[in-house]
């Protein structure tokens, strides 16, 4: 349920947040990425799906247009308020991807994406995934590698170090290279990974630099006037055509 008051901090939190995933899923290969996965879920039609870390639901909604019962689930109540406006026809649970709201193999297919490096305890997760799926069920996780972000500088220790930093910052960073090895643990079968970089070049993604620069700088990893000299190396890349930035994301899908 909705809290009575929205604090003006969780407000801007959130519309961030938003901004960020609206930004991701527009990046050129974005939308290539979503339906391979959805070809890796091997999709029976009215079949139930679980998309957990739904945020605000265009992989719901594309779900449900390949045929079958899809479901959201994510734990922040202001995101599944922005999906259900975005997405009225589509169905959405509050919870987390440690306790999902559905019965014993009751599902076929569970999908996770840039959801794991936030977990804590992602083996949790999996084994959720494993209880909710039924026989033969498949569960594709698709996410970036934070630790492995390419950034091309003139100053390639300085550019470790706030990669490295920003990675650090969060619950499991290198999550999508620990796919296979978390869901042969899950007791998954049939595992496979797939590795596809992203390549930018534009301008537009300075703005990622710029959050990785300012994670760095809060956490005491670079002080502020080394991340400006690097921010400044890098618009002055972009001004010249120079600019590039690599991510890698993996994709890894397995049987129940």
């Amino acid at each position: 349920m909705f809290k009575d008051q929205e604090t003006p901090e969780e407000h801007h939190d959130t519309q961030a947040l938003l901004a960020v995933l609206d930004a991701a899923d527009r990046l050129p290969g974005a939308g290539l990425l979503r339906a391979r996965s959805y070809e890796l879920l091997s999709l029976a039609p009215a079949s139930t799906v679980v998309e957990v870390g739904c945020g605000a639901g265009r992989a719901v909604a594309e779900l449900a247009g390949r045929g079958v019962h899809a479901v959201g689930v994510d734990p922040d109540p202001r995101m599944l308020a922005t999906a259900r406006e975005r997405w009225p026809a589509g169905e959405f649970l509050e919870a987390g991807a440690e306790e999902l709201p559905f019965a014993d193999g009751s599902v076929r297919g569970y999908r996770a994406e840039r959801v794991f490096h936030v977990l804590r305890e992602p083996g949790r997760a999996v084994a959720e995934a494993r209880r909710v799926l039924c026989p033969g069920g498949r569960i594709v996780l698709v996410g970036q590698d934070w630790d492995a972000i390419m950034i091309d500088s003139d100053d390639a220790a300085l550019t470790r170090t706030i990669v490295h930093a920003r990675a650090d910052l969060l619950g499991t960073p290198r999550a999508g290279r620990q796919y296979r090895a978390l869901l042969l643990d899950g007791g998954f079968g049939d595992v496979t990974v797939e590795a596809h970089t992203s390549v930018f070049t534009d301008p537009s993604m300075l703005s990622l630099l710029t959050r990785l620069a300012e994670a760095a700088c809060a956490k005491g990893a670079v002080d502020r006037d080394r991340a400006d000299e690097w921010l400044a190396e890098q618009r002055r890349r972009a001004e010249a055509g120079r600019f590039l930035t690599a991510v890698p994301f993996f994709v890894a899908a397995g049987s129940a």
